[in-house]
């Protein structure tokens, strides 16, 4: 809209409290647009045991019913007795509502169904969530709700997300992703690999999947380094992608005043399970379970 004075607009019939009208008017309603609007794609709920249902009838308040969804997928409203509505969307329920009532005893009736508690889905996360446990799922949830219900990730959690999820296709052989995660998953269940740096740093819409009730999601804990003698923050820490011992002692604040620094060593287990220790360069990648050792100078 081009920039008009008070003058012009009063010379086309308008006056600025009118723009300021119109201008507040349009953007409620584009916001409003925006905040109620459902991508195409959205996959709608469906309730079952122990949701808990808020149920209206338009100009009938007599009807409005609080109810919770049983064992069996079923509900009892008055007029109509027990309905089953095990698996149905709400817009489901709303539709089977009304041709019930309308069955000799609303004409036209319009049934709005509202889930005030979600307990029928749920999700196990496991390792490396700063709040494993039990998840409870409102609505169709995707990974990124999940983990932020679990309150996020710890700072030892590895690379990769794994979703376990029951197969509906028949057995199959277990790849070798499959039986590093034998413990956590059947060779009967589907394993979904995520890569969480694509998933949080990167966002990609494709590898945040949605998640199913009775999924199990795991993160195992990183692999470690560790940093002991004269470095200011001895300790354990993850292992990125071409950390150096160098760039290992850096994470852990660097060396002390005192530190021997051309004397570090690492305790590495060999294959066949024996330590052994080495002397290393600064530029050499650590490996899993290294140990590197700082010694103090004699000096």
């Amino acid at each position: 809209m081009p920039n008009l004075t008070n003058r012009e607009i009063n010379h086309l019939g308008f006056s600025p409290l009118y723009f300021l009208k119109f201008t507040f008017v349009f953007m409620t309603l584009f916001l409003g647009l925006l905040i109620y609007s459902t991508p195409a794609n959205a996959i709608e709920y469906a309730v079952g045991e122990g949701d808990l249902l808020e149920i209206n009838v338009y100009e009938h308040p007599d009807l409005k019913t609080k109810v919770r969804v049983g064992a069996d997928g079923s509900i009892t409203f008055p007029l109509v007795g027990v309905v089953n509505i095990g698996g149905f969307t709400t817009s489901g329920v709303e539709k089977k509502l009304a041709t019930l009532l309308e069955d000799g005893y609303i004409k036209k009736a319009h049934v709005t169904v509202f889930i005030s508690e979600y307990t029928s889905k749920k999700v196990t996360v496991l390792g490396e969530f700063l709040k494993p446990g039990l998840i409870r799922l409102r609505g169709e949830s995707t990974l990124l709700e999940v983990i932020s219900s679990a309150g996020g990730l710890t700072n030892l959690a590895g690379d990769y997300l794994f979703i376990q999820r029951k197969s509906k296709k028949p057995s199959t052989p277990l790849t070798n992703l499959d039986k590093d995660l034998k413990s956590i998953a059947d060779a009967d269940d589907d394993v979904i690999r995520v890569e969480l740096k694509v998933l949080l740093e990167k966002g990609e819409a494709t590898v945040n999947h949605q998640v199913n009730d009775g999924d199990s999601i795991y993160i195992p804990k990183a692999d470690l380094v560790y940093i002991t003698g004269e470095v200011v923050r001895p300790g354990a820490y993850k292992i990125t992608k071409g950390l150096t011992v160098l760039k290992a002692i850096t994470l852990s604040g660097g060396f002390t005043p005192i530190a021997w620094k051309g004397r570090t060593k690492i305790v590495r287990k060999g294959t066949d399970g024996v330590e052994e220790t080495i002397r290393v360069k600064m530029q050499e990648l650590v490996i899993p379970e290294d140990v590197i050792l700082v010694p103090e100078s004699i000096f």
